[in-house]
């Protein structure tokens, strides 16, 4: 049994909700123990042998999911019951939109130079069609910040799962010094994952606190933990199905060359 889970079933066997801090280190637990970083894709990706197809492929699914974020953080921010959080929404939102706080810009177009870095056009980056489960992952998140009554579930999606993907480290280095050094991109190339590296530790906290404060019933509580584990789930399938869609590529271009 994972931490976690032994936190969350010891407080279950007395159908009594966890205290807060109890809860919040829960929710931290539960973050830290879904690893996307682990799938054997990025084993792939990271080879001293450039993998630029898969890196392409992995790129165009990720953009996206990155084109919806401003949006869960607007309805995050406009159904925001607690003042306090509320404001922090704002200044996250308002980052995303511009990057004023880290003297770049709009976080969707870091996202399009990273893209356009490795050679790929805007016409075929926006031609590209998201898989399954990478719809299924924007639409989780999407259905749960629009309504009150799944409220902690977005937060918790959002907030914590989505904004916790940007903390996973390989042997001690963060995705982009990764993605720098196997591809010879430049530090300029790597923005938006250096930028979310840092401002994501902050996002994550905050993330945390909110749904901390607002679980208060058993229900709730279990309902976030599930949407931190479900959403790391959802990011684990996409980069499966980015799997599978280079292996299809691989393997036709192979038949043509036996051909």
């Amino acid at each position: 049994m994972n931490l976690a889970q032994d936190q969350a079933r010891s407080h279950d066997a007395d159908a009594m909700p966890m205290d807060k801090e109890t809860f919040a280190r829960a929710l931290r637990a539960t973050l830290e123990e879904q690893l996307t970083l682990n799938h054997p894709i990025f084993l792939e990706l990271f080879k001293p042998e450039k993998n630029r197809e898969l890196l392409k492929v992995i790129s165009l699914e990720g953009y996206q999911i990155t084109r919806y974020f401003l949006e869960y953080i607007e309805n995050l921010h406009f159904r925001c019951p607690l003042p306090v959080h509320k404001r922090r929404l704002l200044f996250n939102m308002f980052e995303e939109e511009t990057g004023r706080f880290s003297k770049t810009k709009n976080h969707v177009e870091l996202m399009q130079d990273f893209i356009r870095a490795q050679g790929i056009s805007d016409a075929e980056r926006d031609e590209w069609l998201p898989s399954d489960a990478t719809s299924e992952l924007i639409d989780y998140r999407l259905r749960n910040c629009c309504s009150a009554e799944t409220y902690h579930i977005g937060a918790a999606a959002v907030m914590i799962a989505s904004e916790g993907q940007s903390l996973e480290t390989r042997a001690g280095e963060a995705r982009h010094t990764l993605l720098a050094k196997t591809y010879g991109l430049t530090e300029q190339d790597t923005l938006f994952f250096s930028v979310h590296q840092r401002e994501d530790v902050g996002h994550v906290a905050e993330g945390i606190q909110l749904v901390s404060e607002l679980c208060k019933t058993v229900k709730t509580q279990q309902e976030a933990l599930f949407a931190v584990r479900h959403t790391c789930k959802l990011f684990w399938n996409m980069y499966e199905s980015a799997a599978q869609k280079w292996y299809a590529i691989r393997d036709a271009r192979a038949a043509v060359a036996a051909a």
